[in-house]
């Protein structure tokens, strides 16, 4: 049984930022409901990276609503698409990526998405199925579809063209490919984030080309990151991991500026109206502290992916080290085999993998934020004997203990 119309609407529509055209997902959820058949319900995923982050699950958990309403679930890797690059808000061509690359990276992102969407009611569908078996005269019929004044309608498109910036024809290519996807699944509804509204509209318009009825649209607001400025990226390093530990998920939560944390907290958790009130309505009043807020929305954040106690052990493990002074409860000790006790501290940093490189581990102890048995250290060539247990504190939240083996 589905649940009536409007209540399925209310739900649709909460937390999108617009549901268009309106009239027609309200009739298509209405024949649903008459003819007991589930609408299907498409999202596509770049499988150009390998890992998901927090600002993907805001349109995952709107899939997950709809799977919850009784709908079922198309989740779409782009296996193919992947290797012509989304150019999606970008001001210059993307790489490439082999088939083989975006697959492996497809597969990781399926095995992510699951701690979101349930499998009962999911279809996982690579569009190389149809899009690698299309012939030159296949795209040809596909490119005569739709016209270059249309394809420079889109905003990147048309301000690279106006600044003489390289446009190669295939990224032309990519939002019709992306419109194939809808056709191949006979998709109902598609979601994305507000900007791939371009690409959704496109899929309407092949939809309707090849005689089937268009797609509704649910556009959902695109998260920025811990830096308050850019779209959270993992190339930027600003991002929230879904697979992030406890500790690491929590405290990059703690580090967000102030103005998101209602945004955090509304959209990578979706909480029911009740608490949504309360919490903006204590934030806006002043009665919510930032800080408690920001504590609030770790918390559930944490809980999502690794559940209530985790999600306090979290809590407690912060407080002691950011709040106490103090040295987490758990912290592991690495044997470093070296012939020589005495080493290059940076070298040490290296070799324990607390930093990725010699330039960063040096930029981060100029900048005062490495310390070793609670000192900061500020000398970049400083050595570190480690013939007895030392502990190293490298940025806000990483503690290990150095000895040699």
């Amino acid at each position: 049984m589905f649940p009536p119309v409007n209540e399925q609407m209310d739900i649709i529509k909460r937390f999108a930022v617009e549901v268009f055209p309106e009239d027609e997902l309200f009739e298509k959820i209405e024949k649903s409901i008459k003819q007991n058949k589930p609408l299907r319900v498409k999202l596509g995923c770049d499988p150009s990276k390998p890992d998901l982050h927090i600002g993907h699950s805001v349109v995952l958990r709107k899939l997950r609503q709809f799977q919850d309403l009784g709908h079922k679930a198309i989740l779409i890797v782009g296996d193919f698409t992947a290797m012509i690059g989304d150019p999606s808000g970008k001001n210059k061509t993307r790489p490439s990526l082999t088939l083989e690359e975006t697959r492996i990276n497809g597969r990781t992102y399926l095995e992510q998405a699951t701690k979101i969407l349930s499998k009962e009611n999911l279809e996982v569908r690579f569009n190389s199925e149809w899009l690698n078996n299309m012939n030159f005269a296949d795209v040809i019929k596909l490119a005569s579809k739709y016209t270059v004044a249309q394809i420079l309608e889109r905003d990147d498109f048309s301000l690279r063209y106006r600044q003489g910036m390289p446009i190669s024809l295939h990224e032309f290519l990519y939002p019709l490919a992306q419109a194939m996807d809808s056709v191949a699944i006979e998709a109902d509804v598609e979601l994305g984030g507000t900007d791939q509204k371009f690409n959704l509209i496109v899929g309407r318009e092949i939809q309707k080309a090849y005689g089937l009825e268009p797609q509704s649209i649910v556009l959902m607001p695109i998260l920025e990151g811990l830096d308050g400025k850019e779209k959270m990226s993992k190339s930027l390093g600003n991002y929230v991991a879904i697979t992030d530990d406890p500790k690491d998920m929590f405290g990059k939560i703690m580090s967000i500026p102030d103005e998101l944390i209602l945004k955090y907290y509304l959209y990578a958790t979706f909480p029911n109206p009740l608490e949504s009130e309360k919490f903006e309505e204590g934030l806006k009043s002043g009665l919510l502290h930032p800080k408690e807020a920001k504590i609030q929305t770790a918390k559930k954040i944490v809980a999502l992916y690794h559940g209530e106690e985790e999600a306090e052990k979290a809590h407690q493990d912060f407080e002691k080290v950011f709040s106490k002074k103090e040295v987490p409860d758990e912290v592991e000790t690495l044997f470093l085999n070296v012939a020589n006790k005495v080493q290059p501290l940076v070298d040490v940093l290296v070799a324990t993998g607390l930093a990725p490189s010699k330039k960063e581990a040096k930029r981060l102890i100029e900048q005062g934020g490495v310390y070793v048995d609670g000192s900061r250290v500020c000398d970049v060539y400083m050595n570190l004997d480690i013939s007895t247990r030392r502990l190293i504190k490298y940025g806000k939240r990483k503690f290990l203990y150095i000895q040699s083996g």
